[in-house]
């Protein structure tokens, strides 16, 4: 057990963190990265979660119409909820980069 020790306590080697803020290289790494995250987030995931409740709100709205015709009254909230939500993805990407300060 010994040897595992030693052996393992010469093959690793400390990690310190160099002389400096580490803000600063944070900062430096946001900065360099801030476009392609902004380009990524408005190409790939609006798009994506877009296409999801697009399709749950017109599901939605196709089960309460046959729950309609079925028992004779509309329920609303389910649809409305998918439909607002929907509304607030589509337009997500015009005002979210200017509240984050991007």
């Amino acid at each position: 057990m010994l040897l595992i020790v030693i052996v393992a306590s010469l093959c690793c080697i400390p990690a310190f963190a160099a002389a400096g803020n580490v803000s600063n290289a944070i900062e430096g790494t946001w900065n360099s990265a801030k476009g392609e995250v902004r380009n990524v987030v408005d190409k790939v995931v609006f798009p994506v979660l877009n296409l999801v409740l697009a399709v749950f709100f017109f599901v939605k709205l196709g089960s309460a119409y046959f729950d309609y015709k079925k028992h004779g009254q509309f329920e609303i909230a389910g649809p409305a909820i998918l439909f607002a939500c929907l509304l607030f993805t589509l337009t997500a990407p015009t005002y979210l980069w200017t509240i984050l300060g991007m």
